[in-house]
Parts: C-alpha cells; sequence; structure tokens
C-alpha cells in the first residue's frame, strides 16, 4: 500500500465521498461518507452552535430528545404547546436555559430544511409533559412556513425579529345580539394590560367598556350588536 502522504489531497468535499475507519461496537472495518458524518454531527450537536438545541419529532413514542404533544402533518401556524423532553438529543440538559426564554421567542426549524419553520413568542414552560422527563411549553404562533413530520430533527434556537416584541394582536368577532361581550385571551403579550382598539368592518372605531379580568385576560362590553376586530397593543 502506498503511503497516504503519496495520495492526492481532495479540499472539493462532497457527500458521497468516504472514508474507511472502524466501527465502535464490533471492531469491523466500515466505509463511512461525508454526508453521514454530517449527519451525525448535526443530530448529536457534536458542533456547539449558541442558544441552539437539537430535538427528534416523535408524537407517538417520544423519549429522551424527542418532543410531541401534535400529530405529524400539523402545520406550524396550528401549534400552541408541545411536550419537550428535558434533555436534547445531544443529553444536555435544557430546562434552565428554556424557562430563562420565557416570555422571549424561538425558532423552531427543519434540520436541512431551513423553509419548514415555525417562529413563536414563549408564553410558559411547566412541568409536567404528556412523556416521562419533558416539559410543557407553550407557544404564540408569530410566523412560519410548512409542517411538522414525523421522526424528522428539528433545531430550536433563541431568535427575534425587530419589532416582533411588540406584535398587535388581532381578535376578530361577530355579535348578534343586545349587549355583548367579548372575551380575549391576550396572554399578556404586550404587557399585563395591553391598549386596546375596536374596529368594525365598516372601518369606524368604536369604544366599549373594557375590564381587564387577569393579567392574560381582558372582556370588552358593547350596547349594540356588530362586527368587527378587536386589537391589541
Amino acid at each position: 500500500m502506498a503511503r497516504i502522504s503519496s495520495y492526492q489531497r481532495d479540499t472539493d468535499i462532497q457527500d458521497q465521498d468516504a472514508w474507511i475507519g472502524t466501527e465502535s461496537s464490533n471492531r469491523l472495518t466500515r466505509n463511512f461518507t461525508a454526508e453521514a458524518v454530517a449527519k451525525y454531527l448535526n443530530i448529536k450537536g457534536k458542533i456547539s452552535i449558541s442558544a441552539q438545541m437539537v430535538f427528534q419529532f416523535k408524537p407517538d413514542t417520544p423519549n429522551v430528545g424527542d418532543f410531541a404533544g401534535v400529530i405529524t402533518g400539523t402545520s406550524f401556524s396550528n401549534i400552541t404547546t408541545l411536550s419537550v423532553s428535558t434533555t436534547d438529543k445531544s443529553t444536555q440538559n435544557v430546562v434552565e436555559f428554556v424557562d430563562y426564554l420565557v416570555g422571549n421567542q424561538i425558532l423552531i426549524s427543519e434540520q436541512n430544511n431551513i423553509s419548514n419553520f415555525g417562529h413563536y413568542k414563549i408564553i410558559s414552560y411547566t412541568d409536567g409533559g404528556s412523556f416521562a422527563n419533558s416539559y410543557t411549553l407553550t407557544l404564540l404562533y408569530l410566523g412560519g412556513n410548512g409542517n411538522i413530520t414525523e421522526e424528522l430533527y428539528y433545531d430550536f434556537a433563541a431568535f427575534s425579529l425587530p419589532g416582533t416584541d411588540g406584535v398587535t394582536g388581532e381578535f376578530p368577532f361577530v355579535a348578534a345580539v343586545n349587549p355583548f361581550t367579548i372575551t380575549i385571551n391576550h396572554l399578556g403579550l404586550q404587557g399585563d394590560y395591553p391598549s386596546v382598539t375596536i374596529v368594525t368592518t365598516g372601518n369606524r372605531v368604536i369604544f366599549g367598556e373594557v375590564n381587564y379580568t387577569s393579567t392574560t385576560q381582558l372582556t370588552v362590553t358593547f350596547s349594540k350588536a356588530f362586527s368587527g376586530t378587536v386589537y391589541t397593543n
């Protein structure tokens, strides 16, 4: 066999380029591709990326390093809660970090397909998910694209866009009785007591009686029936 130093160097690595190595479980010689090694490094988090965690979506049989809570094919826009393992695929414990992010934003994106993602504000993160050693993550959808798919791996990363911290809540309504009251669950999106503006379908600003029943809920009462939208900010 020729000396290793005599082989030509390849500086243009391709997915199917390969090299010889030893499989740890049986000490047999194996052929490893660059693509397989890259996948391993991504999933196991062997290359540290600040503020990023990796989980696998397993809705039916979640375990350590997984997340669940919705069925496969659910649109990112329809996700409001998830059960997330207390450790990610790299085995790092994420509880203190995610708890620190409550009130801030997170991006959940499919590995190798960044255009399949959900952007959320974290409303709460509480002990007691739907499977062992998991927490419940409550989310407010801010934007995104696509659906979530069983068995795929997803990056969870702290993320924010300028101007999204004060996102306006929009709550359309249709009323047919006099008087009527609208209940708004605003989740403390803009603070404990957001400002309220009511606009009719005819683009008229209407005033109602606003009652802040809690830091996450308010009601608006009107004397006449009409349709429109309540905006919180």
